[in-house]
C-alpha cells in the first residue's frame, strides 16, 4: 500500500510537543476559503510552478506536488530525526490535507510508529465516518484538532461541508478519553464574531475538562503565491489578518472556561 504525500518535514516545532517530523498527506474533504495548504486539497498529484534564478535570468519551472511513498519509505525518513524525538520528547505528526482521508495507509504507518516507539499525533478537521475515527484513534497518541466556525450555515459557506460530523466526532474522542489539542484559525469578522464566540464557549465548557487547551492560529495571506503557482482562483483568499490586540482579547474571553489558550501553533 503507498499513500499520497506533498511533503515531509523535519524539525517542527508546532505541530504537536517536542521537536517532529510532520508528514502531510494530499486531500481533503474540505475546501475553506483561507486555506494556506492549497496544494493539499486534491487527491492526485498536481502540477505547480517554481521559479528558478540563474544569475540575472528568472524562469518558471514546473514540479509535481505529491508522491507515492509506502508506509515503510515514510518510516525511514521520519527516523532520519529519530535522536531528537528522543532528546525532545517528539515525534511525527501527520497532517495536510486531511490524513483520515487515507485512513487505511495512515493505520499502516501509525501501527509502524508503535512498533518503533514513536509518539504519534494526527492533525485533523474531523471530517471522517465513526469507523475511520475509532481505527486510527486506537493507534495515536494525540489529535490536534481543527474547529474553524461554530455557526453550520457559515461553516458550510466557507469550508464547503457541515460542521455536525466534525462536532460529534470531537465529542466521541473526548469521551473515548483521547488526548485532544483543539486548533482554530482566527478569521477576522467570520469566526471571531460575539456569536461565534458564544458558541465557541458553549463548546468548550462542556468539553472541558476532558479537553483543556485551544491555540488560536491567527489568519495571514502568506499562501497567495502558492494560489497564483497553483493556478488558483485568489478571489476568495480576502481576509484581514488579525493583530495582537484583538487576539489577546479573545484569548482573554475563552480563558474564562478554564482552557489553557496559546496564540500561535
Amino acid at each position: 500500500m503507498k499513500g499520497l504525500i506533498f511533503d515531509i518535514r523535519h524539525y517542527a516545532v508546532h505541530d504537536g510537543p517536542g521537536i517532529r517530523t510532520t508528514v502531510f498527506l494530499k486531500g481533503c474533504p474540505l475546501a475553506c476559503h483561507w486555506c494556506h495548504n492549497p496544494e493539499s486539497r486534491l487527491a492526485s498529484s498536481e502540477p505547480i510552478i517554481t521559479k528558478r534564478r540563474i544569475g540575472e535570468k528568472v524562469y518558471d519551472e514546473k514540479e509535481t506536488v505529491g508522491a507515492l511513498m509506502t508506509p515503510e519509505e515514510v518510516i525511514k525518513e521520519v527516523m532520519k530525526s529519530g535522536l531528537f524525538f528522543d532528546e525532545s520528547g517528539g515525534g511525527i505528526t501527520f497532517s495536510g490535507g486531511e490524513p483520515l482521508m487515507q485512513s487505511k495507509f495512515l493505520a499502516e504507518v501509525l501501527t509502524l510508529c508503535r512498533k518503533h516507539e514513536i509518539h504519534t499525533a494526527v492533525d485533523t478537521c474531523g471530517y471522517a465516518s465513526l469507523e475511520v475515527l475509532r481505527e486510527i484513534a486506537s493507534l495515536t497518541d494525540l489529535f490536534l484538532f481543527d474547529l474553524k466556525i461554530m455557526d453550520d450555515e457559515n461553516h458550510i459557506k466557507y469550508t464547503g461541508v457541515s460542521n455536525h460530523i466534525i462536532h460529534n466526532n470531537l465529542r466521541l474522542l473526548a469521551d473515548m478519553g483521547k488526548k485532544i489539542w483543539l486548533r482554530m484559525p482566527v478569521i477576522p469578522e467570520v469566526n471571531d464574531t460575539d456569536e461565534e464566540i458564544e458558541k465557541l464557549i458553549q463548546l468548550m465548557t462542556e468539553l472541558y475538562p476532558k479537553v483543556n487547551k485551544l491555540f488560536l492560529l491567527p489568519y495571514h495571506a502568506a499562501a497567495m503565491s502558492k494560489y497564483q503557482r497553483l493556478d488558483l482562483d485568489t478571489r476568495e483568499y480576502v481576509f484581514t489578518q488579525p493583530d495582537q490586540k484583538q487576539l489577546e482579547m479573545l484569548k482573554h474571553k475563552l480563558s474564562k472556561t478554564g482552557f489553557n489558550i496559546k496564540i500561535g501553533g
